[in-house]
This record gives structure tokens, C-alpha cells and sequence, in this order.
């Protein structure tokens, strides 16, 4: 079939990703090609000191995403999206959605917050396991600890991913990726760790709660599971124009873990993948348990439940779109016409001309707290010294260094400390838009070969879309890691950066100045303005 005939069979796959500055549609062919997209920017807020997402910007939001995919299909092929093969949802991963009813109780907490120190710490001790600050338990618990009313009204507690899936069919399930983020998963259950909702359990019953942590928790599907079907209002809710059908097959929801590594046919053992936005992780799928906990490191599952070590950074590329931002108002200054992709382009290319240590210039990227570096609070920062190689190429190195800095510290734990072993990287992506650049720093960061694919900037919502294919076409009976080597991406080759020993050597000598003045960093998140 064409595109166009898939489209009108009612025959194409959508993936929905909601990211923290954009919500993004992916429409594929049976082919698991692209053939059409939609996007919405949106924008956190910080209210009364947490970062939220309001309920109507959710859905706003996502109307203006698909309504921009139908016209996109319109102005591609002249049809109308009446019915779909499936649909999968993905979400920026964990944060604390607390409903009684279909009413939320308190606004959407999201990743970006770090005020659960105390709740993460606590848990981490008593599970004997590394509970990071924006896990729902880690929210959940400190909530309680705060004395909140509405902890003991909640009767249900959810992501976002599974919030939007709940609205659309009725289901209250998770994909089991994004439910290892609420409280740890047994590897071999694809469940909730018993023992872990146990111990939870017994900790909050002096409070006396209506419910138990099982039954406010959503049911936990892996990959290819039944998880529900359109219902017509949930159609209605994706679609105001009204020309989308119910019954259309939903795939179990993802956190953009999950996506990122489904996209990056990053799912089997030994294999890893760096997705670099506006925050960025590393995942790597594990051959066994790591010998012990570390607070760098946080253990989820592949979408099928395979163990994975995943280090995350609250902040990437912000601050370095800031800096882009700046330079494409000194252009509209000067009358010359803005093309942003040709300002990335020439400024990340021209950063590759630099010293490989940056000449000296350090940037701290920190638009929210960094966890990985201890610190609850950040301030964006340049720093450089009057001796330094103050120069155009020197400076967007330095930022790109940056968007990656704190991540290279984390995997060095995986790599160094517990001798991680691991085949191929694979990245995507915005940091990998502009060909070769971004690849070629995260190869010097990590000294590690690093592929990217054709479909690197598409991210998470084509891995979504991925999901919700292979929860309808699998006829084989392969599991996902088989299903995506073999037929999403058999033939397909990616395009491999080696690091060379200079950019090692550089990255390394920037990295040491880095770590040497985060006290300047702590200095400046003390100093309130």
C-alpha cells in the first residue's frame, strides 16, 4: 500500500510521546517508516516551588499535537484520519498524579521536582535500593512525611503515560518500564517487588490509610499485552474534529525509557542507548544485578522487563537552546533571515573546531536540580578565567561538553567501578539532529563507539509507535529484542562515531576542571535573588 492508502485503510500505527517541552505525534507505515507528524511546544511551571504541567495544558496540548498530525497528513496525502492499526502513549517518566476518582488531587508533580530528598533516602534504606528523588514512591512518601491531606483520599496513583491512557480507554495499566519508576519490579514477576510493597506498607500503616500501595497501583503489562481499545471518548478527547473511530487497539503505555530504547533497537542485553533532550539518560541492559546500590544509578526494565541501569539527568540541552536562542536574535538584528536549523548546524559545527579541552571554558547547564551532582537547586553558569581561550568555537564546545557532563559521571560508575560490559551504543534524540556533532561528543564523553540512526530525531513517540506495532503485527510470537532486530530494523545500519584520544583527552581535562569548580555552582544556588 501507499501511504496514502494505509492512511485511509485505517491501517497506520501512532506513537504520542509527551515530552517536557514538546508533545510529539509519529505516524509509521507497515514498513516502520515515518509518513507523517505532529507537534505541540508546551512549557513546565513552577507553582508554589514545584515544577506542573496543568490538566488543561495536558490535553490542549495533545489536541493541538494531532490536530497538527492531521493536517500534516492532509497537506501530505488529502485524507482524513478516520481509523488506526493501533495506538501506543508514552510519557515523560514517573512524577505523582494522585486521583480519587477522575479528580486529581494535588497538580501534577513532575520528574523535575526535588523535593523528595528525605522520602528517597528513607526508602533507599529501607528497600536496599536505590529509590531516586522523582520515582512516584519517592512522591508518594513524601507527601505522608509532609502531612498532606490528600494522601488519604487517593484511590488511584499514576504517570502521565498512564494517566492519558486511563482518560482514553478506561484502563487503569502501566507498561512495565515506566511502572518500574512508581516502585521497583521483580525482573522475574514483571511485578511490583512484593517483598518492596510489603516493607512500604508496613511503614505508612501507623497512619492509618484506607488503602494498601497494591491497590492504588496501576496493573503492570509488558510489551505486545492487551491493554484496552479507543473508547469513544477517549476519541473525542484526542480528536476534536470527530473524525476519529473508537476501537482502535492501544498498546500498554511507556515511559520514554522504554521508547527511547525501542527506537534505538537498544532492548537486548549488552546494548545501550543516550537519549539527549531537554534532560538526558543512559540506559544499558544488563547481563546480571549490579554487586550494590548507588545513588547514581537507577535500575528500571526494558519494556519487556529486562533489567536495565539507567543514569538520568535533569538537565541537557536547555541551556545550550538558550545560547542558540541569543544568537538567533543577533541575526534578526541584522536583518538576515533565521533558519534554526541552519544556526545549530553552523554553531555545533564550528564548536567542533575548538580546543578539545574548551580552552578552559566550563558551563553548568543546571536549569533545575541535578541529582546525579547532589545538588536539589541550579543556576545556569559560564565560567571561564581571564587566561582562558575565550572564543566563538571554545564556547559552543563548552556548552555541548556540559550537555552531557553529569551523564559521563554516572556511566563512569557502570563502566570503571562495575565493569559493565556493553556492545553497542546507540543515540537519539535533539542533541543528535545536526549530523555527527553530537554523536562525536558523546563518543569522547564516554569513549565509547556511538551510533545513531536515520530516525535518531525522531525519538521517543516513533519508539512508541514501535510498541503499539508490535502489539498488533507480531504473528511470530517473538519477543520485543527479537522482534525489533528482525524485522523493525533488519537491514537497517546506523552510522558509527569512534571517540579519537584527543577528544578523550579533551573531554577528560574539561571534565576534571568541571568537578574542580562545582563549588562555584553550590556557591551561586545559595545565593537567592
Amino acid at each position: 500500500m501507499t501511504a496514502k492508502e494505509l492512511i485511509q485503510a485505517g491501517k497506520a500505527v501512532l506513537g504520542i510521546e509527551f515530552g517536557s517541552t514538546r508533545i510529539k505525534a509519529v505516524l509509521i507505515d507497515q514498513e516502520h517508516k515515518p509518513i507523517a507528524q505532529g507537534s505541540h511546544e508546551w512549557e513546565n511551571q513552577l507553582i508554589d516551588g514545584l515544577w506542573t504541567y496543568s490538566i488543561e495544558a495536558i490535553w490542549k496540548g495533545v489536541q493541538d499535537c494531532y490536530a497538527d498530525l492531521r493536517k500534516n497528513v492532509w497537506e501530505q496525502y488529502e485524507t482524513e484520519i478516520e481509523s488506526l492499526g493501533a495506538i501506543g502513549i508514552s510519557a515523560m517518566m514517573h512524577g505523582y498524579l494522585p486521583f480519587k476518582g477522575n479528580e486529581i488531587l494535588v497538580p501534577f508533580r513532575t520528574w523535575r521536582n526535588t523535593n523528595t530528598g528525605k522520602a528517597a533516602a528513607e526508602l533507599s534504606k529501607l528497600f536496599v535500593y536505590n529509590i531516586p528523588l522523582r520515582w512516584s514512591i519517592s512522591h508518594l512518601y513524601q507527601a505522608i512525611l509532609n502531612g498532606e491531606p490528600h494522601v488519604k483520599e487517593i484511590d488511584y496513583l499514576t504517570t502521565l503515560a498512564g494517566y492519558i491512557h486511563w482518560q482514553i480507554t478506561g484502563k487503569k495499566v502501566l507498561g512495565v518500564g515506566d511502572a518500574s519508576g512508581m516502585i521497583p519490579v521483580d525482573p522475574q514477576t514483571k511485578n511490583y517487588d512484593a517483598a518492596m510493597v510489603e516493607k512500604f506498607n508496613k511503614l505508612v500503616e501507623p497512619y492509618g490509610f484506607s488503602w494498601k500501595l497494591e491497590d492504588i497501583l496501576p496493573k503492570v503489562l509488558v510489551a505486545g499485552d492487551n491493554a484496552g481499545f479507543l473508547t469513544a471518548e477517549g476519541a473525542s478527547k484526542l480528536d476534536v474534529s470527530g473524525h476519529l473511530k473508537a476501537g482502535i487497539p492501544v498498546c500498554p503505555p511507556e515511559g520514554d525509557a522504554g521508547t527511547g530504547m525501542t527506537a534505538t533497537n537498544a532492548v537486548k542485553q549488552r546494548t545501550g542507548n543516550v537519549s539527549a533532550g531537554t534532560s538526558s539518560f543512559s540506559m544499558i541492559v544488563l547481563e546480571k544485578e549490579l554487586s550494590k546500590p548507588n545513588e547514581m544509578i537507577d535500575m528500571v526494565t526494558t519494556p519487556d522487563g529486562s533489567l536495565v541501569a539507567m543514569v538520568h539527568c535533569n538537565n541537557c540541552t536547555s541551556d545550550l537552546n538558550a545560547w542558540v536562542g541569543l544568537f538567533r536574535q543577533y541575526q534578526e538584528l541584522l536583518g538576515i533571515p533565521v533558519d534554526m536549523n541552519e544556526v545549530f548546524g553552523k554553531l555545533y559545527n564550528n564548536a567542533l573546531s575548538g580546543d578539545p579541552d574548551c580552552g578552559g571554558l566550563i558551563s553548568y547547564n543546571y536549569f533545575s536540580g541535578e541529582p546525579v551532582t547532589g545538588l536539589a537547586e541550579g543556576r545556569p553558569l559560564f565560567v571561564r578565567s581571564a587566561n582562558d581561550k575565550f572564543n566563538l568555537a571554545n564556547f559552543m564546545r563548552a556548552h555541548l561538553y556540559a550537555s552531557v557532563a553529569v551523564l559521563k559521571l554516572g556511566n563512569d560508575v557502570l563502566f570503571k567501578e562495575e565493569q559493565v560490559k556493553v556492545d553497542r551504543i546507540t543515540g537519539h534524540g535533539g542533541l543528535f539532529k545536526t549530523k555527527g556533532v553530537g554523536q562525536r561528543v558523546l563518543a569522547a564523553a564516554l569513549n565509547s563507539p556511538i551510533s545513531v540512526m536515520e530516525t535518531a530525531g525522531e525519538g521517543g513517540a516513533y519508539g512508541m509507535a514501535l510498541l503499539a506495532d508490535f502489539a498488533i503485527n507480531n504473528s511470530k510470537g517473538l519477543n520485543l529484542a527479537d522482534y525489533l532486530d528482525s524485522v523493525v530494523f533488519k537491514g537497517v545500519e546506523g552510522v558509527e562515531i569512534a571517540p579519537t584520544s584527543e577528544d578523550v583527552e579533551g573531554f577528560n581535562q574539561y571534565l576534571d576542571n568541571y568537578k574542580a569548580c562545582l563549588p562555584i555552582e553550590r556557591l551561586s544556588v545559595s545565593c537567592k535573588k
